[in-house]
């Protein structure tokens, strides 16, 4: 914040919130009302929220809560978040707000300006990259949450074998997926995407739909799982009844690309790194290009976090970062394989989060 020359900080969404206060409710599942953490250059965060969440957020070490009976349109928390900010000390004239790429502000676009209108002489400065940077590095408890939740996803993974079946439907097979999360003990699945075809699939993020997998079809399912407000996120392949060579050798591939995206992974060596070691072995293995735009990211109180694996990124790694390995390619026309792993980096270099997938395409019996 000094670097910044910001006199507070003003935090507006779900997880920033709660990484700073360790509020956590599913409330915020409800777009109604705003919540606000003002965190000053010195002393304590100020928690301005709505009545509703006074009790709750009174069992968090935040002390100076301030509320209004929200929802009040006409002035939903805008006149005491004024009060606050014109009660700290004023030293730069900046109050942070994370306004950069991958970042949102979760109030109405009006009463931002009323906001900025009501404090003339404030300027909103980005913080989200100093933010993110805070959340990169992960504590050993936050690490321990994520390999959890990791280690449910993957077994889980391990058992879909017996309970997806040809004639099933991916909507049918992640229904029971998620049944089966939740008896290992995840806390949500809000994310879990289905997509299959014969001999491969076509995208990533579409479904699960009605389609019935049949014999030769190839059935992605990709999870973000939650246990104590941490995701993982990771995926494996599937083959029904049969599998051609190509699909064979595409899985090899990006198998490959994640035990070299893992190699690479160490302090010191950028995501940029990580992108050109997985790059490198899906170009020589006939990659005819890939459009997910990255291949891996941040992970954590978030399904996806900042840093992106991708040419231009260059972000360095350091003990504690959370990550996902995610080499993807087009085998063929209209052919998709991609292959994900969850890591976290030691002083050493990576581990392993999620369960390592063998090398070869597992194929189910059709029968």
């Amino acid at each position: 914040m000094r670097q910044q020359q910001a006199d507070a900080v003003l935090l507006t969404t779900e997880p920033n919130i709660r990484y700073f206060s360790g509020f956590f409710t599913q409330f915020w599942e409800s777009p109604t009302r705003p919540w606000f953490l003002v965190v000053p250059a010195r002393g304590k965060p100020v928690a301005v929220i709505p009545e509703i969440g006074a009790s709750g957020m009174a069992k968090t070490w935040v002390e100076d809560i301030r509320t209004w009976p929200s929802p009040r349109p006409d002035d939903d928390g805008i006149g005491l978040l004024v009060d606050c900010f014109k009660r700290l000390p004023r030293r730069f004239g900046n109050i942070g707000l994370t306004l950069g790429a991958e970042s949102v502000v979760r109030m109405p676009a009006n009463d931002l300006a009323r906001l900025k209108q009501a404090l003339p002489g404030y300027d909103f400065v980005d913080v989200a990259p100093v933010i993110q940077r805070q959340r990169m590095l992960k504590s050993p408890r936050e690490i321990d949450k994520i390999r959890h939740i990791c280690q449910l996803a993957s077994a889980s993974f391990a058992a879909l074998p017996g309970f997806a079946a040809a004639g099933m439907s991916e909507a049918e097979i992640c229904r029971e997926m998620r049944v089966d999360l939740t008896r290992r003990g995840a806390d949500s699945i809000p994310y879990l995407i289905a997509a299959s075809g014969a001999g491969g699939y076509d995208n990533i993020i579409m479904g699960p739909s009605e389609r019935r997998l049949a014999d030769g079809d190839l059935l992605i399912i990709d999870t973000g799982s939650t246990w104590d407000g941490y995701f993982c996120d990771f995926d494996r392949n599937f083959a029904f009844g049969r599998a051609s060579d190509a699909a064979r050798r595409a899985h090899e591939v990006v198998w490959r690309a994640t035990e070299a995206g893992f190699e690479a992974a160490r302090p010191g060596a950028t995501t940029t790194d990580l992108w050109r070691a997985m790059n490198d072995v899906l170009a020589a293995g006939g990659s005819l290009g890939n459009d997910v735009g990255r291949l891996g990211h941040g992970l954590g109180m978030q399904l996806t976090e900042r840093p992106s694996n991708t040419s231009d990124d260059h972000t360095e790694l350091a003990p504690g970062m959370v990550l996902t390995l995610e080499p993807g390619m087009t085998f063929a026309p209209g052919k998709q394989m991609v292959h994900e792993e969850n890591i976290v980096i030691r002083e050493h270099g990576a581990e392993w989060l999620s369960r390592r997938a063998g090398e070869e395409l597992q194929v189910l019996s059709s029968d």
